[in-house]
């Protein structure tokens, strides 16, 4: 008849435990995708208008790691990954590709013709089909891509020179790129 008593406290107990570990355990920025390791998917997009030819699964994959970079001319974090992303063209660096995320084709453009295009092709995903194919779940996010089109990795949030390093980086090394 006692133990009845004793169901909520273990009860909380447990779920006071789970919280515990999940405050001090686990990075809110790193959500696993489950794309890793999987070939992109299949997709085909008009340019930004002025920005050359658009943007296929099958321009993904180059024979060298390359990006993909998911950005919004209405996106306040895009702008601060964006002089990074203009660096790495001017150093020649690694090839960036850029899906305009559920923008207006006039905007994206402008956007571009203002702050400059790191872009070696650019993809606009009007209704955003594309970014759910892909998992995404806002902007930016920078997907990195092998030489066979399979995704490597995928990074939510800005892209730094630090986060370059210690996630890109490596992954170019190893590819040899």
């Amino acid at each position: 008849m006692k133990l009845k008593f004793l169901v909520p406290v273990l009860t909380f107990a447990a779920i006071a435990v789970v919280l515990w570990y999940a405050l001090f355990n686990l990075n809110p920025t790193e959500i696993p995708s489950e794309l890793v390791s999987k070939p992109a998917p299949e997709f085909a997009l008009e340019p930004v208008p002025g920005y050359g030819p658009g943007l296929a699964q099958a321009d993904l994959a180059t024979g060298k790691v390359t990006l993909l970079n998911v950005f919004a001319s209405w996106c306040v974090a895009c702008m601060a990954e964006h002089p990074f992303f203009m660096e790495l063209k001017k150093q020649n660096v690694v090839e960036i590709y850029g899906l305009n995320y559920k923008d207006k084709p006039d905007a994206a453009a402008q956007w571009l013709d203002r702050h400059g295009n790191p872009y070696a092709r650019t993809g606009m995903d009007l209704k955003g089909r594309v970014g759910i194919d892909f998992g995404v779940y806002g902007v930016p996010e920078t997907f990195v891509i092998s030489a066979d089109g399979k995704i490597l990795d995928k990074i939510i949030g800005p892209v730094s020179k630090d986060m370059f390093d210690m996630r890109i980086r490596p992954l170019l090394n190893e590819a040899g790129s």
